[in-house]
């Protein structure tokens, strides 16, 4: 009543103005009370809703990649959880004083990460370190520093280090697959990330978690051909070849020639994934798929084939090679020795270069050719794996007389690694071509017949010679059990002709001969020592890693004693 009178003595006055004022006031008072009273019964979800929008986030749930496995199980490749740290510089801004702490936590240097955060302050989100293990995530979040989050991701790993990165190949920091297998079945192996609608504080931290729009779906495993035992029996013998031979660099394919599966493939140099500083261009490179060579003598086998097969030729059949060299157009071709009149079987024994030529001219251009074609030379292998090369070979009617001769011993051409071993495994098959896997085979393909399984047959006992007194590989020796395999040596071509300095030592053979189970192709590149023929420098290699491989899959020796080794290197033929 006091005021109502001090009211009405004031408009008494004249003071109407001050009044009315006063009336508004009270007025607009009412009305924001009576609104405010209506949202909250009538507008409620309309506004929780709204609310929710200002704050509510879709949140991605990361996927990790599917697990690489060996033939038996054991991981070779696997994703690791780990946190990355992100912030707000809009948020940590008023708080920059905190960044010592910060940069504490993760190791970093504080004035730089300071500057770094105060050039990028009108932004919202600035990665700080990524892939910290989840302890030290657990760290930076018990600082509580305003725009500072964390976020789960994954790291790929790998177990086996260099001795599989050539064919697992790597992924980079965001999980996306670069090379090898790892790129090939990168759409089995990757995984789907999930969604989450969060509601978020100020701060960007989840308060609360709501629905799930959609399931992270982790990527498929995969499991391959690989043996993890004999992947490290191979590379380590490898390896150790390159360096005492102070070789450029080594290739090593092992192969179950009954499935055609890859048990083993390693080179050399190589790199550790799991480093990514260390992963450089020039090592990343599988060079068992990717680089080809000429093979040298190691094609002589397949040159005699072709004869066997045409019936002008027996494995008993006389050549005569004298005197050791024949011109053929302006070239002429020469043994090591004048090794006279020889046999087939003598002309494989002692790589002779003229025996071959002599074979290969008799049944033409034409046979060979399809025979090397029917191999899968000149053609990738169909692995699928990154970068595979289809190697080198012309076509017969671009050949004249000399290529007819340097294409019978191995040169003119260029082949892989796996495509050399996969020949042989022909051989070992008894004539069928086996298509190569480097996934694990629950049920043998069918193969392709590419040369009868008697001409194949007599092929073996001919390359067992090789390997005995008097041939050009007894290096290559594995205790126990009959061998049969062949040597070559190749000069490397580079601008203008062949390098006079520069091999290709090589080694390809199979074991049990009697009944086959492996084959293996050895190439040392550049051997530096002064010794260079393949016997003597990827010979070795082989009986090295055959004898063991042999024992650890169990494989039954077909030899009744120990083979006989001949400490001198056999002075034959150019193999």
């Amino acid at each position: 009543m006091t005021g109502l009178r001090a009211l009405m003595r004031a408009l008494g006055r004249g003071g109407w103005r001050y009044g009315t004022v006063v009336v508004l006031f009270f007025a607009l008072a009412n009305v924001m009370l009576w609104r405010a009273v209506y949202l909250k019964i009538t507008e409620r979800d309309f506004l929780e809703q709204q609310g929710g929008m200002r704050y509510e986030r879709v949140q991605e749930i990361s996927a990790h990649r599917g697990q690489v496995l060996d033939r038996n199980g054991e991981p070779l490749a696997v994703s690791t959880p780990m946190e990355t740290v992100w912030v707000n510089p809009r948020e940590l801004m008023p708080a920059i004083d905190r960044v010592p702490e910060l940069a504490h936590a993760l190791g970093l240097d504080a004035s730089r990460l300071r500057t770094q955060v105060q050039q990028n302050a009108e932004r919202r989100f600035l990665y700080i370190k990524r892939q910290i293990t989840p302890e030290e995530g657990a760290q930076v979040k018990a600082l509580r520093i305003p725009g500072v989050n964390t976020r789960r991701e994954y790291r790929r790993f790998y177990p086996t280090g260099e001795v599989t990165a050539h064919i697992l190949g790597f992924t980079n920091i965001d999980d996306q697959a670069l090379e090898g297998i790892e790129r090939t079945y990168d759409h089995w192996l990757r995984g789907e990330p999930g969604a989450r609608r969060v509601i978020q504080d100020l701060h960007g931290g989840v308060v609360e978690q709501r629905e799930l729009i959609r399931e992270a779906r982790p990527g498929n495993d995969l499991v391959l051909s690989l043996d993890r035992r004999l992947q490290y029996l191979a590379y380590r013998e490898l390896k150790a070849a390159v360096q005492a031979n102070k070789a450029k660099g080594g290739t090593a394919v092992l192969l179950d020639v009954r499935t055609g599966e890859i048990l083993a493939m390693v080179n050399q140099p190589s790199f550790n994934p799991n480093d990514r500083t260390s992963i450089r261009p020039d090592l990343t490179r599988n060079r068992a798929v990717i680089d080809a060579f000429e093979p040298g003598s190691t094609m002589k086998p397949f040159s005699v084939a072709v004869g066997l097969e045409s019936g002008k030729f027996r494995p008993d059949t006389p050549i005569d090679t004298h005197p050791g060299f024949m011109k053929v157009d302006r070239f002429t071709i020469r043994d090591h020795h004048n090794y006279g009149l020889l046999d087939v079987t003598g002309v494989i024994r002692k790589s002779s270069n003229i025996g071959v030529t002599k074979i290969a001219m008799a049944v033409g251009p034409e046979a060979l050719w399809s025979f090397y074609d029917a191999l899968g030379l000149g053609r990738v292998s169909g692995t699928g794996f990154p970068g595979e090369s289809s190697g080198r070979l012309r076509h017969f009617r671009d050949w004249n007389a000399s290529d007819i001769a340097t294409h019978a011993y191995g040169y003119g051409m260029s082949v892989t690694a796996l495509q050399l071993v996969r020949a042989y495994g022909a051989i070992a098959h008894d004539g069928v071509l086996m298509p190569v896997s480097f996934l694990k085979v629950e049920q043998p393909p069918e193969g392709k017949r590419v040369m009868d399984a008697r001409v194949a047959q007599a092929l073996r006992v001919m390359m067992e010679e090789v390997v005995k007194a008097g041939g050009t590989g007894t290096k290559a020796q594995v205790s126990g059990y009959r061998v049969a395999g062949k040597t070559g040596t190749a000069h490397k071509s580079e601008a203008g002709g062949y390098a006079e300095d520069k091999y290709v030592s090589v080694f390809a053979g199979l074991a049990p001969a009697s009944n086959p189970r492996l084959a293996l192709a050895i190439m040392i590149d550049e051997p530096g020592t002064g010794v260079y023929y393949g016997g003597q420098v990827a010979g070795p290699v082989f009986s090295a890693i055959m004898e063991e491989a042999l024992r650890i899959l169990n494989v039954a020796p077909d030899a009744m004693g120990p083979a006989t080794v001949v400490s001198a290197p056999s002075k034959g033929g150019q193999g």
